[in-house]
């Protein structure tokens, strides 16, 4: 238990501290009327999933991902926010009109609804995948020098994990910041994706001086 109480300690640290950003992102996927929260839940845990397997891979093989190329990971973010602002242009010149958009309808029509869950839960994932560069950062060198507790640490976030979309989650539905959120949910979320892509595409910048 002494041994236990301190590896505890640092996984939770190591979590929050890497995830602390998740929360305003789960909120707002929480708040979008587009997601349904089974999705977003099953997005976070796939994306935190592929962190943890790629940390773990680039540890046991002393693996170190080059300066910059993390960065391009922004470009997922960025495209969905895009995608997304487009979609709220349409429906709002839609509205104005007093008609449905037809596109959209015969392209629902057409999609299957596992297909577009899917999706959806695919588009979750790469966002929390793309705004893992901090996460890989930590993750690496914690593996690194104690493989033997990777089991343990990934133990642990799945529960930190589970923990985070519940705050998310009950946030949005807080009697009184709820109310707010889910109000701007939808619209804000557009614009949250391309500002957190344009944030991590900055870090791709020292590949532009390189060249």
């Amino acid at each position: 238990m002494e041994q236990i109480l301190p590896i505890l300690g640092v996984s939770v640290v190591v979590f929050v501290s890497t995830n602390i950003d998740d929360i305003l992102l789960l909120s707002a996927f929480f708040a979008d009327p587009g997601f349904t929260p089974a999705q977003v839940v099953a997005g976070q845990f796939l994306g935190n999933a592929a962190l943890v397997i790629a940390s773990v891979a680039c540890a046991l093989l002393a693996v170190r991902v080059p300066d910059g190329w993390i960065g391009l990971l922004g470009l997922a973010p960025l495209a969905l926010g895009l995608r997304g602002l487009w979609a709220l242009r349409r429906g709002s010149r839609a509205r104005e009109a007093g008609v449905a958009d037809r596109a959209d309808l015969a392209d629902s029509a057409r999609e299957p609804h596992g297909s577009a869950s899917r999706f959806k839960v695919i588009a979750v994932a790469s966002v929390t995948l793309a705004n893992g560069g901090d996460n890989l950062g930590v993750y690496i060198p914690l593996f690194s020098s104690s493989p033997a507790h990777i089991p343990f640490h990934a133990a642990v976030f799945a529960v930190m994990t589970g923990a985070w979309c519940a705050l998310g989650h009950r946030l949005v539905n807080h009697p009184i910041l709820g109310t707010r959120i889910r109000r701007s949910g939808r619209a804000a979320l557009p614009f949250v994706l391309i500002g957190l892509g344009l944030w991590i595409l900055s870090d791709a910048l020292v590949l532009v001086r390189a060249g």
